[in-house]
């Protein structure tokens, strides 16, 4: 029988401790055409060889010392990730149970001695094909799966560039200052992870929070953009930035989504239940609201407005700590002075205005612990 010019260079392993079966096997493959054929008679170092080798075919006496085929075959299971072994199995006994066994083991197939040359070769040839195929298939799903990664990622940035300028439109609507949904972000991803978000959550977090004042787009720009206090009217106007803004992200199975219009309604929450739009009280309020809330009242009180100046940081960080327990939830203040030195380092880096000056007493000032580092800030 000729042989597929495509099984020439399959790589061939035969065990068997009997080395007269051996040199029998070895003639019949070469006259076959077969060309890359490695025998060993020890069965113990078939599992180091298999590994290195990563053979297509593995032609395996049961009946062996040390260990038998049964037992090689137990070790290789752990080897071959896809699960499948390519493997053919030999043996001088005729038992149906045996070749069952070999069968369940693992075996693909199952060869009795003596045998005959025709047989083995036609037998070797269906395994190889099928190893090959297999190969082919697990090589194609490779791909696919890479190709799949490589667009999903592309999907995901282009949904994050939406959703950038998205919140950069709304921030240019409001005439605030262009970095500041970057900077928000930031300073509410770095306290999230400091209690134990996940990473997938963090990402989200990052992604969610700059879509917080979207609701402003159906705010009137006589009230959006006034430049002095707001009517009690005008102030209710206002408010409303929050339904806007969860119902504009709401309607979808998106978890992102769900996590945005969540931010969205709840960021003007308030600790102690005097915040809007439903009067939420401490953990009512969910956590992710709770710490973009903070974040976005930092950003907001340090930076410019159509209505105040831009506060001094020691005016600002005052302020936060006195909200404690009243406007922002204890334990986030706590934290968020935990992580100053973190959170100022995003201030810096992504301020559009002069660079921040914060005193050298200011852990005195505000009574914060020792353990506070301000080395690498302007003092």
């Amino acid at each position: 029988m000729s042989l597929d010019s495509r099984f020439a260079s399959a790589k061939i392993l035969i065990v068997d401790d009997q080395v007269m079966s051996i040199r029998l096997l070895e003639e019949i493959l070469r006259k076959g055409g077969y060309r890359h054929i490695t025998s060993i008679s020890d069965s113990r170092e078939v599992r180091a060889l298999y590994e290195r080798m990563a053979p297509d075919l593995l032609v395996l006496d049961l009946n062996m010392p040390y260990m038998d085929g049964f037992k090689v075959m137990e070790q290789l299971k752990f080897i071959e990730e896809d699960g499948y072994l390519p493997i053919l199995v030999i043996s001088g006994e005729e038992s149906p149970e045996i070749r069952f066994n070999a069968l369940e083991a693992g075996a693909k197939d199952f060869l009795h001695k003596p045998y005959d040359r025709v047989e083995v070769l036609l037998r070797i040839s269906n395994l190889i094909e099928v190893r090959m195929l297999h190969n082919e298939i697990r090589d194609q799903n490779k791909i696919l799966e890479q190709k799949v990664q490589e667009r999903t990622q592309a999907l995901y940035a282009t949904q994050l560039d939406v959703i950038e300028r998205l919140s950069r439109a709304v921030e240019f609507r409001d005439l605030e200052t262009g970095l500041h949904t970057s900077r928000m972000s930031h300073y509410s991803a770095c306290i999230a992870k400091a209690v134990g978000f996940s990473v997938e959550d963090l990402e989200m977090v990052l992604a969610a929070s700059p879509l917080h004042d979207i609701g402003k787009i159906g705010i009137p720009d006589s009230i959006l953009l006034k430049p002095g206090k707001l009517s009690p009217e005008e102030w209710e106007v206002m408010k409303t930035h929050t339904t806007i803004g969860a119902e504009l992200l709401s309607g979808s199975d998106s978890k992102f989504l769900h996590l945005a219009g969540e931010i969205a309604l709840t960021h003007h929450e308030k600790w102690d239940g005097t915040g809007y739009p439903h009067n939420l009280q401490g953990e009512e309020i969910p956590l992710v609201g709770r710490i973009c809330g903070l974040c976005d009242v930092f950003d907001a009180l340090m930076n410019k407005r159509p209505y105040k100046n831009a506060w001094t940081v020691v005016e600002t960080l005052d302020e936060i700590k006195k909200g404690r327990g009243f406007h922002f939830d204890p334990r986030l203040v706590d934290c968020f002075f935990d992580l100053l030195p973190e959170i100022l380092n995003i201030k810096e880096k992504y301020d559009d205005e002069e660079q921040i000056e914060i005193p050298k007493d200011f852990k005195k000032t505000f009574g914060l612990s020792g353990n506070i580092p301000v080395d690498g800030y302007q003092e």
